[in-house]
Formats: C-alpha cells, sequence, structure tokens
C-alpha cells in the first residue's frame, strides 16, 4: 500500500515537473525535479533493508547522484560549467547502476552465450556518436565518455537475463533502456538537432525510467511491494 501511495506522489510530482517547465518562474520546476529521487529513495529504503545487501547501498547511492544531476542541471542554462558538472554526477549513478548489475550474483552470458545482445548496442551508440560528433566541439571526450559508460549500464542490465527473475530483469532492462534514450536526446538537442518538445521527452524517459530500475531492483529481492 505505501508503495502504491509513492508510485502515485512520484508521477504526480513528476506531471508537475513536465508541465511547470513551460513557466518563466525557476524556482517551482527546480522543487518539483528536487523531489522525485529523494521518493525513489523512500521507496528503495522501504522495500530493502540496505544493510543486508552492498548493492542495495550502490542503487541508494546512484539515486542519490542522480539527485544531485537533476538539481545541477537546473542551472546549466548560466554557465556550462554546470552542466559539466551534472554530466559527472549523472555519469557517477550510471557507473553505480552498472556495477551492481554486473556483480549481480548469477551467471553471466552477455560476453559467452548472448554476445548477440551487445549488438544493437553497438549499432546504437555508433550511430548516436556519428550524429553527434561533429557538433560536440570542445564537448567531444565527455560525452564519448559519457556514452561509453551509459551504454554499459544498458549492457549490464541486459546480462542479468539469467541472473534474477523475468519482472525484475524486464523491468530493469526496459529503465536501462528509457534512459540510454532520455540522455540522447539532450545530447542530440544541446549539440546537433534542437526539436520542440525536447524537454518533455528527455524529462518523461528520465522519471519512467528511474522509477522502472528502481522497482525493478527491489523486485529482484522482494515479490510483493510494502
Amino acid at each position: 500500500m505505501r508503495t502504491f501511495i509513492l508510485t502515485i506522489i512520484y508521477f504526480v510530482i513528476g506531471s508537475l515537473s513536465l508541465l511547470l517547465q513551460s513557466q518563466t518562474s525557476f524556482l517551482p520546476e527546480l522543487a518539483a525535479k528536487a523531489s522525485l529521487m529523494p521518493v525513489l529513495l523512500i521507496l528503495l529504503v522501504l522495500n530493502l533493508n540496505l544493510n543486508d545487501e552492498k548493492l542495495h547501498k550502490l542503487i541508494f547511492m546512484g539515486l542519490i547522484f542522480s539527485w544531485a544531476g537533476d538539481v545541477i542541471l537546473e542551472f546549466s542554462h548560466r554557465n556550462e560549467l554546470f552542466f559539466m558538472a551534472g554530466l559527472l554526477s549523472f555519469m557517477a549513478a550510471q557507473f553505480l547502476y552498472l556495477t551492481v548489475f554486473f556483480k549481480t550474483p548469477g551467471r553471466s552470458t552477455i560476453f559467452k552465450d548472448r554476445t548477440y545482445l551487445i549488438t544493437p548496442v553497438v549499432i546504437y551508440g555508433a550511430g548516436l556518436l556519428l550524429i553527434l560528433y561533429k557538433d560536440l566541439s570542445d564537448m567531444r571526450i565527455p560525452v564519448i565518455i559519457y556514452a561509453l559508460v551509459i551504454l554499459t549500464m544498458v549492457t549490464g542490465a541486459a546480462d542479468r537475463i539469467e541472473k534474477v527473475n523475468r519482472t525484475s530483469f524486464s523491468l530493469v532492462l526496459a529503465g536501462a533502456i528509457l534512459f540510454v534514450i532520455s540522455d540522447s536526446c539532450i545530447a542530440i538537442n544541446k549539440f546537433s538537432y534542437p526539436f520542440e518538445f525536447s524537454g518533455i521527452v528527455i524529462m518523461s524517459t528520465y522519471i519512467i525510467a528511474q522509477y522502472l530500475i528502481v522497482t525493478g531492483y527491489i523486485r529482484q529481492f522482494a515479490v510483493k511491494f510494502k
């Protein structure tokens, strides 16, 4: 029941953050975005004992860095350094997520029996960098490094296929893919092809992505939510 209530709260806040993007006032949107990850942190703590498993703490820290990225990027229009700081925060979150995914106990198959799962990741990454490369200028190396990290994260999510139950695997993989789509849209909109409603696309995919990753991870350990 508590998870259901928190889910409603999370998506109400997420919807508010989308609606507030069109407003001229800065603080309401910042407050909405800054409230998202704390809800997922509460959801995680309510359903899992962080002291039971080291990986729980890594997911928790991933959400903390995501929260920092959410807040910092709100100031990126004022100074490019804020964009870099936000990028680093999210890269830290992605690194923590991929560590959790690859360290999940069980049989790892993505580099053995299921190498075909890597193919779409490589093709997508190569295509994205091909689109962005000429427009990246001084941001070329940071963006390439970030792309490698997030694509490794989604590869790690796919590697859980024989390590966890089907529900957990599907939710986390769907969340990881949406995270890649969200960040790809950020890069395309910022560096190459600004597009209408980019903020809504970026934020909506991100909101769903984080929720799916967290609830999918919880499903690995808990059959029912609290």
